[in-house]
């Protein structure tokens, strides 16, 4: 178990790159309806792809000669990280940001589900129960039938499942291989999987403000990647993983502040089992590990 200096690393960076995943969020979701995805995720990924190259060749941290386990596990997080992009940036740009952002604060939760499930964790009847309680969560915001559903939303369920194959390789990945590097990786196949629906699609004109605003979409995104990575890799994560909460904070906020968002009931009564019971899920698991 990490010690209390480890955790408080860990908890900031947690928000940290909350934060900064949500300015990104919001940033991006001004374009929508004036730039298409594929391209809003192209050029803003040859930013973040730029940067991340310089400043790891400049680190002398670029090098394929990585042991193929690490490499194996990079490239299952990097199918993670594109499905998850592309999953969460359809829904965003079509659906409130508080209430994508709500869904995916049942993440701890399916992750708990998916250590279970897949690599054979031990989880007792406690945390099953409060993973049912956050689905029943999930359902209140996502709100299938009802008045006011946007099925855009169901997209952001489905970022869930790629996060898994996300986060889970991430924590098995050699301390040798630096966060920065993975976080090159995930970025040139994100740009790549931009350049191809590119490809496919028209490409809108430009004007110089849109530019720049995909600039600082990358500014911020390119900071979030690296603290995202760096997380998974410090602290205990049953105290860690707690702080992802803050992105509800921020998106709620900004929601209101910039698109003059206002989530229904529903939707804040969702949030709030769906955090209760992350928080929760996160308690029992201390408390089994001892």
């Amino acid at each position: 178990m990490a010690d209390a200096k480890e955790n408080a690393r860990g908890s900031l960076l947690m928000m940290g790159s909350m934060a900064m995943f949500t300015f990104n969020d919001v940033v991006l979701k001004t374009l929508s309806g004036e730039i298409p995805l594929f391209q809003a995720i192209f050029i803003r990924g040859c930013f973040v792809t730029t940067a991340l190259f310089i400043f790891v060749y400049a680190k002398g941290w670029f090098t394929l000669r990585h042991p193929a386990r690490d490499w194996r596990l990079i490239g299952l997080r990097t199918l993670g990280e594109i499905g998850a992009t592309l999953t969460f940036l359809w829904a965003l740009f079509n659906a409130p940001i508080g209430a994508v952002t709500a869904v995916l604060q049942a993440t701890p939760l399916v992750l708990t589900l998916a250590g279970a499930a897949l690599l054979g964790e031990k989880v007792g009847w406690r945390r099953y129960g409060a993973i049912v309680i956050g689905f029943i969560g999930v359902m209140l915001i996502v709100k299938p039938g009802a008045d006011g559903f946007n099925p855009f939303v169901l997209f952001a369920v489905g970022t869930l499942g790629f996060i898994v194959l996300r986060d889970l390789p991430t924590r098995r990945i050699g301390r040798g291989v630096p966060s920065v590097f993975v976080a090159l990786v995930a970025s040139c196949a994100i740009t790549s999987a931009g350049g191809i629906g590119v490809l496919l699609s028209d490409w809108v004109p430009m004007e110089t403000g849109e530019v720049v605003t995909l600039a600082a979409a990358a500014s911020f995104l390119l900071v979030a990647y690296v603290l995202a990575v760096s997380v998974m890799r410090v602290g205990d994560m049953a105290v860690v993983q707690v702080f992802r909460y803050t992105a509800i904070i921020w998106a709620l906020v900004l929601g209101f502040l910039v698109f003059g968002e206002r989530p229904s009931p529903l939707t804040l009564i969702g949030a709030a089992i769906v955090v209760s019971m992350g928080v929760y899920t996160f308690y029992r698991e201390r408390k089994v590990r001892g």
